[in-house]
């Protein structure tokens, strides 16, 4: 297996390869950033002067991490090409936010998702929101790609883990202190390239190895599509013994993005709801993601930003999925292990396939798009919770009178305090016997629901009120503590099949989206109508101007709704081809 292959050589080549990389990319975070230092809007928007090629791919860039190369592999791994859904599934939010919410928060000209909040609502959801985004992106983004990426550097150069959190942290942190969002969204253009370059090179010597002495790519995928039908031998052993765990079911098909609704990790039903709770908090509050938007030329800009990511999201599962399934092909063995420990196992399968196929002279280029991938999200991240910090704590809560000079200064330290906190509780996290995939979505599922669910009615309705969406807030979090309560210590109360069902995270976060969406209504209704000022245009929509329709290109080839529509007829297609409709005869 991989007794010849345990370690990873580097060749002149491939150090010539990486270095290239970070002189580049470390002169464009330079001189994109060194006129930001003095002013805020330019350190935290980038000057709201970004052009929609870099939106997207600065957009997808911070998405993009050690999650995807480590986390999802290793799902696509164990669960099949069903994970490709959480790539392809984002044309429910990505539509949501072109239509719907970047009209309302350009128009609002807020620097962050909880002044808008403020403006909506009260000063106790703003807070709220502040404060649980920077323990999510803590705990749910900075920690665990910090960790993603150290386990790569442990499996393939032997670093200790804590020498190998630390010196990620620091390297990928430096050019978000340094110049803010300008920095870090021209640097992303650049690693964006790398890292598809790079991600292609690994799938293709993947396919190669797959076909033996052939050297052909059709039939390197041919094995590949064989052995995760997995009919016969020990890939059919591995998923026969794994399908109870995976979909409470006795037979699995690994080629399907359709999946039972008790699959643990894509329910079916997901596809169609999951961008209510999950999807809008990610793409649309998720201040590290959204924060791209804020920083767009115009509300044109903003929008095609977001459907160019729209067609990147399109290609992502040639770099985090197809390695998975070209893995199961290859070492199907890691799934005859006890199911807990699979997980953490599957985790290190990228670093396998690295270790197998991936030649001396393009490794340079591989450890290139690994690191441009984990310091895209640091540096996202990073400057993004510096912002909710500095603007919506420090300023808000303490100093009200702050210079543009003195809000700078305290995002810069802020930034070096966040990332030491992320580097303890990533080393606390290698400590954790848990797959990173899990770890990530278990953390998304818990925060995201509450107010996913009220951002989206306060923009739909000018009825919802601050003393709705405030109760339905703190009523969420207390359904979801005793959902996971249910779970863990009464898992029979209301049967077998409905416990399968709720202990998928997709499953938990639309019923607690559900719940917050009929707590938050009721108590509207039965309360005094928000002010006139909480309700303007420019933060509700006017259903009888319908203003969501501005700024969709001059001319026919720049139509937001033309390059939208091409987006979500590829997906539709992508979806219905890769379903259990075309493979279930194979």
């Amino acid at each position: 297996m991989l007794a010849a292959a345990e370690t990873f050589q580097l060749h002149f080549l491939d150090y010539l390869a990486f270095c290239s990389y970070l002189l580049i990319v470390c002169g464009i975070g330079f001189f994109a950033g060194r006129k930001v230092q003095g002013k805020s809007e330019d350190y935290f928007l980038a000057g709201r002067s970004l052009p929609w090629y870099v939106i997207g791919s600065s957009f997808i860039a911070a998405n993009i991490s050690s999650e995807h190369f480590i986390g999802m592999v290793g799902a696509t791994y164990i669960f099949g090409i069903s994970v490709a859904m959480y790539e392809w599934g984002n044309i429910n939010s990505f539509s949501v936010l072109i239509w719907l919410f970047i009209p309302f928060l350009l128009a609002a000209r807020v620097f962050t998702i909880p002044e808008f909040l403020e403006r909506r609502f009260n000063i106790t959801l703003r807070q709220t929101f502040a404060v649980l985004s920077v323990v999510a992106n803590i705990f749910a983004f900075l920690a665990a790609v910090l960790y993603g990426g150290a386990v790569a550097i442990n499996a393939l150069f032997g670093w200790p883990m804590w020498f190998a959190i630390c010196a990620l942290g620091i390297l990928t942190g430096v050019w978000a202190i340094y110049g803010g969002l300008k920095s870090v969204a021209w640097m992303d253009l650049f690693t964006l390239f790398i890292m598809v370059i790079g991600g292609v090179l690994v799938a293709i010597c993947g396919l190669y190895m797959l076909s033996g002495d052939e050297h052909s790519l059709v039939k390197g995928w041919e094995v590949m599509i064989e052995a995760n039908r997995a009919k016969t031998g020990v890939w059919a052993q591995a998923v026969s013994q794994n399908a109870q765990n995976m979909a409470a079911t006795d037979t699995y098909n690994r080629l399907s993005v359709i999946q039972p609704v008790t699959h643990i990790v894509v329910p079916w039903p997901c596809f169609i709801y999951g961008f209510l709770a999950s999807g809008i908090w990610y793409s649309a509050l998720n201040q590290f993601m959204i924060q791209r938007v804020f920083g767009a030329k115009n509300m044109y800009h903003a929008r095609m930003g977001i459907v160019f990511a729209g067609y990147l999201k399109i290609i992502m599962p040639v770099i985090v999925v197809l390695p998975g399934l070209i893995l199961f092909a290859k070492m199907p063995e890691i799934m005859l292990q006890p199911w807990e420990e699979i997980r953490p196992a599957a985790d290190k399968s990228y670093i396998r396939m690295l270790q197998l196929v991936v030649p001396i002279g393009i490794r340079g280029l591989f450890l290139a798009a690994l690191f441009g991938a984990i310091q895209s999200t640091v540096n996202a991240v990073l400057n993004s919770t510096a912002t909710l910090v500095t603007l919506d704590i420090y300023k808000r809560m303490i100093n009200k009178t702050a210079s543009d000079k003195r809000l700078v200064s305290m995002g810069v330290m802020t930034s070096i305090c966040i990332i030491i906190t992320s580097i303890l509780i990533a080393m606390l996290i290698a400590k954790m016997k848990i797959g990173l995939f899990m770890y990530i979505q278990n953390l998304y599922s818990f925060f995201a629901p509450p107010f996913a669910a009220v951002f989206l009615l306060g923009i739909l309705f000018k009825r919802i009120n601050a003393k709705g969406a405030t109760t339905a807030i703190f009523a969420g979090f207390i359904f979801e503590i005793f959902l996971k309560l249910y779970l863990f210590y009464m898992p029979e109360l209301f049967g077998k099949a409905t416990y399968h069902i709720m202990y998928s995270f997709n499953n938990q976060a639309f019923f607690t989206w559900l719940f917050c969406v009929i707590v938050c209504c009721s108590i509207s209704l039965m309360t005094a109508p928000p002010r006139p000022e909480q309700v303007g245009d420019e933060l509700s929509l006017n259903w009888k101007k319908m203003n969501i329709f501005g700024e969709l290109g001059d001319k026919w080839y720049k139509s937001v709704i033309l390059w939208w529509g091409f987006f979500a007829a590829c997906i539709i297609a992508l979806i219905i081809t890769f379903s259990q409709i075309v493979f279930s005869d194979l």
